[in-house]
């Protein structure tokens, strides 16, 4: 339970807010009266049996007041005006400028926040259109916010946190949208990509060798070469796993091909943490090597600040999302070959540093697409995420959607992300408390973009079939004879599932069926209609992988990458390429456009094919040949996506499914 204050300690607080804090009674007039009590500031995490009593008095903190604009009901409601087509104000876009007059906090809210914290002992170091950063030590901290500080021990390590909720005084309750950096807040993002192969490993023992090849060996398309080794598994028969695909069958496949469109005027901008320096030299190597054209001068740009990056070790590193930048990258580049390219580094994987990224592109307008290939869960060991958290990334897509610019999010890749998934999943986070829909994928304001499992027809890519994201895997045993274990266990899935933390929002409203809104992931009833992701889904099985090139290392080398993180940027693509159909016009945030579209042929339906079939599930070997001198056989059965099902008709597998040409060629 967490700790509540007492009557007299709220007195307390208040009387110490009034003593820090003196505005003008203009100023005052703007508030609601009374202290505004900001919930969820004190984390669930900070038990009373954690409590190791306060945090000394000297102890330095660094704070983030998130600013609420003039208009926050406003923006939302114009966002949704802005993004709603048939409406009066469909496309009416604002620039940044007027976004920030008409909505964003004025001058003297900025100047009655500085004024408040300044007065309560911190010392204000930035202030930009959305926060105000300050520093002092924890008594300060206290004094601006009306709680004690203490320290708490959790799973062996020593946090901080507010003893209750933060109050701010009535003269800046309607400027304060929530404050972060009163606890102890440790990075949570991680990329939503995986590798499984080192080669293309198109070669190898012919097929109706007694024995597995020992070296890699994949098929060309779906069910070319037929496995004639190893034991039974959940068919008779069975065949090596496709090769990594290249951009030019993706093309294919969607529909990209035969529509001429390549992104021409459209600028996708890629967002991760840290950058690569050998970024464009690889991309531009990717492409050269499968017959694609380099980035031309100027086509891409990155925007890297190496001198603030931070958490390098709870983050990874440079190192840890280099293959992730170069898989974004790659992957707009590949589908939307003449669309501009933005690179943008975040200092590091927080919270903090992500949004900020975001809020630079949307302040400045550098893009009118922007694709995320990284989340976290919403609820874990480490608590719930913040909501001055949740607020602050809302406001920006809201800003975006107004200014005309959408954000596509991957969905994960851990099924429904619940800890049976964790216990096996390789990209779970295992700190899950309960099945759940991702963080930031599942938030009303962005596209949530899952992932299938991509059958090609032919060796150039053409369209097949595609079921759910969703693997078993099992291995060969080390005598050859069996597979273990049999069924497999799950290893990778693609995101979604029922939000039990936001509502339905009106684009989903006789889409998506009411038993999946209205049941949460739990098997609880909800209290109300919820948002369900994703809301669209591409490629993204880890074997029906694509193919990245990058140098770690500093050696260029390529291999098979999947993940909703290889859906995401593909999907950004697909939305630069929507944007040169319309003859330039942004689309902006995108998903009422999307949903008006359920059904009319602009996407494929994705089922789950053994499902539908009622067959054994669709399998097929993965020969990655001698590691380290052992031969690496795995087999993996596809359409397995833990609670998530593929279904006809939206479900929370594939969302509405993959685009189509007949999605393209709807803007023209």
């Amino acid at each position: 339970m967490r700790r509540h204050r007492s009557a007299g300690a709220a007195l307390a607080c208040a009387a110490l807010l009034a003593g820090a804090f003196a505005v003008a009674p203009a100023s005052q007039a703007e508030g609601s009266g009374s202290v505004r009590t900001l919930a969820g500031t004190h984390p669930a995490w900070a038990q009373p049996s954690a409590d190791r009593g306060a945090l000394p008095t000297t102890t330095a903190i660094a704070v983030r007041v998130y600013l609420a604009g003039q208009d926050p009901a406003g923006l939302a409601a114009y966002a949704r005006a802005v993004s709603t087509e048939g409406g009066a104000q469909y496309g009416a876009f604002l620039t940044s400028a007027q976004v920030q007059q008409r909505f964003g906090a004025t001058a003297r809210q900025v100047a009655d926040v500085k004024s408040w914290l300044a007065g309560a002992g911190l010392k204000v170091t930035a202030t930009t259109a959305h926060y105000v950063d300050a520093t002092g030590d924890s008594a300060a901290g206290g004094r601006a916010f009306g709680t004690g500080i203490h320290q708490y021990t959790v799973d062996g390590t020593t946090r901080r946190a507010p003893v209750g909720d933060a109050v701010v005084p009535a003269g800046v309750a309607s400027a304060v949208l929530g404050v972060t950096g009163l606890s102890t807040e440790t990075p949570r993002a991680r990329p939503h990509s995986v590798a499984v192969r080192s080669t293309a490993g198109r070669t190898g023992t012919a097929p109706g060798a007694s024995t597995f090849p020992t070296t890699p060996t994949c098929s060309d398309h779906w069910g070319q070469k037929r496995v004639t080794a190893g034991p039974t598994g959940y068919a008779p028969a069975t065949t090596y796993d496709q090769c990594s695909l290249a951009p030019s069958q993706l093309r294919t496949a969607y529909g990209i091909t035969g529509s001429h469109l390549t992104g021409k005027g459209a600028t996708v901008a890629v967002v991760d943490a840290y950058g690569s320096a050998t970024m464009a030299a690889d991309a531009d190597r990717f492409a050269t090597l499968h017959g694609d054209r380099p980035f031309r001068p100027g086509q891409y740009t990155e925007l890297v600040n190496r001198a603030g990056w931070n958490n390098q070790d709870a983050c990874g590193g440079p190192e840890g999302w280099a293959g992730e930048e170069a898989l974004d990258v790659e992957m707009v580049h590949g589908l939307a070959p003449d669309a501009n390219v933005l690179y943008v580094g975040a200092d590091s994987c927080s919270d903090q540093d992500l949004l900020s990224a975001l809020s630079t592109i949307v302040d400045r307008h550098l893009a009118d697409v922007v694709s995320n290939s990284w989340g976290e869960i919403m609820h874990g060991a480490f608590g719930d995420i913040p909501p001055a958290e949740i607020a602050a990334y809302e406001q920006v897509f809201q800003q975006g959607a107004i200014q005309g610019i959408g954000f596509d999010f991957s969905a994960g890749d851990c099924g429904d992300s619940s800890p049976a998934a964790a216990a096996t999943g390789v990209n779970c986070d295992p700190s899950t408390s309960r099945a759940q829909a991702d963080w930031p994928s599942s938030d009303p304001w962005v596209t949530s973009v899952g992932g299938t499992a991509l059958a090609t027809a032919d060796a150039k890519g053409g369209y097949g079939f595609e079921t759910d994201m969703g693997t078993l895997r099992s291995g060969l045993a080390p005598d050859g004879g069996s597979w273990q274990p049999l069924p497999g266990a799950f290893y990778f899935g693609g995101g979604g599932g029922t939000s039990e933390d936001f509502a339905q929002p009106w684009y989903q409203t006789g889409t998506v069926p009411r038993k999946l809104a209205n049941t949460l992931m739990t098997g609880a009833k909800a209290p109300s209609a919820r948002r369900v992701t994703p809301d669209v889904a591409m490629n993204g099985d880890l074997y029906t992988s694509v193919l990245v090139g990058y140098s770690p290392g500093g050696t260029y080398s390529e291999g098979g990458y999947g993940g909703t993180s290889v859906a995401a940027p593909e999907f950004s693509a697909v939305q630069a390429l929507a944007i040169e159909a319309r003859k330039g016009s942004p689309l902006g945030f995108a998903n009422p456009v999307l949903y008006a579209r359920a059904g009319s042929g602009a996407f494929h339906d994705v089922v789950d094919q053994a499902a539908a079939k009622d067959q054994p599930p669709l399998s097929a070997v993965a020969d990655q040949g001698l590691v380290g001198g052992t031969l690496r056989v795995r087999l993996v059965a596809f359409g397995e996506d833990t609670t998530l099902n593929a279904v006809k008709g939206y479900d929370d597998a594939t969302g509405l499914g993959s685009p189509t040409a007949g999605y393209l060629t709807s803007f023209r």
